[in-house]
């Protein structure tokens, strides 16, 4: 059963349509705004030069604020694989979620009907990869944290509409907290880039480092985030290279 979608119009996109062909990712944002009422207005504000396609209130209502044939301004500044400046390349979906800096709520059960809802939808209508369904701390991670620890990435993959590892997570969790030798150190990060992170530079590895094994652990280790890749990461991140 497809998502009952209202429409609520935003004048922040390119005017300049695209093809159905050019839209190969789906990017998840929470608001991270307290007020719903106040996220939707801001969406919607041209002064305010940000939009996404959709907006899922905390009631499970969608609402339509783009229409996905025309570039909405929700990805920003980012990068996955070999593609950077993503909102030419994808759908964004805002979730009203107070965020990190607030209160940092569970989505509501109406809200991740609706996701999923929304999810099968589009998948199918723009035959998205499943590897391309990205949270914003993915392909930011230096400015974002959403959707966060808390978005039911697990639960989605159930359904068939995000990637996860198949591994049995009592077993690696006896893993986790050991430390990586300088080898497999090396070996995480490239897999990290292999899956589709930005690689880092020299300057200031360790901090950049930290903050891409947190984004890392957002989306797939999402009981620990604390920015220290373990045994327990990298053999998730060796899994999902070979789904």
């Amino acid at each position: 059963m497809w998502p009952k979608i209202s429409l609520n119009y935003s004048p922040n996109f390119n005017v300049i349509k695209r093809s159905e062909k050019n839209i190969k990712f789906i990017i998840i944002h929470y608001t991270g705004m307290s007020k719903e009422l106040s996220a939707i207005k801001r969406l919607c504000n041209i002064k305010s030069k940000v939009s996404a396609h959709y907006f899922i209130k905390k009631n499970g209502s969608v609402l339509n604020l783009v229409p996905p044939l025309y570039e909405a301004w929700h990805a920003g500044k980012s990068s996955w694989k070999n593609l950077k400046y993503l909102n030419r390349h994808s759908i964004g979906i805002e979730i009203q979620n107070s965020g990190h800096d607030n209160k940092y709520e569970n989505f509501s059960h109406k809200q991740i009907i609706s996701i999923i809802k929304l999810l099968k939808y589009l998948i199918r209508k723009y035959n998205i990869n499943l590897k391309n369904v990205l949270g914003h701390s993915d392909i930011s991670p230096d400015r974002k944290k959403d959707p966060g620890e808390k978005f039911p990435w697990k639960k989605l993959a159930k359904f068939n509409l995000s990637q996860w590892h198949n591994l049995d997570e009592k077993k690696i969790k006896k893993k986790r907290l050991i430390k990586l030798n300088f080898a497999e150190e090396f070996k995480f990060m490239r897999n990290l880039n292999k899956i589709g992170y930005h690689k880092i530079s020299q300057k200031n590895y360790n901090f950049q480092k930290k903050i891409l094994t947190k984004a890392f652990q957002r989306r797939f280790r999402q009981e620990l985030i604390n920015g220290i890749s373990d045994q327990e990461c990298l053999i998730i991140s060796k899994n999902l290279l070979k789904s």
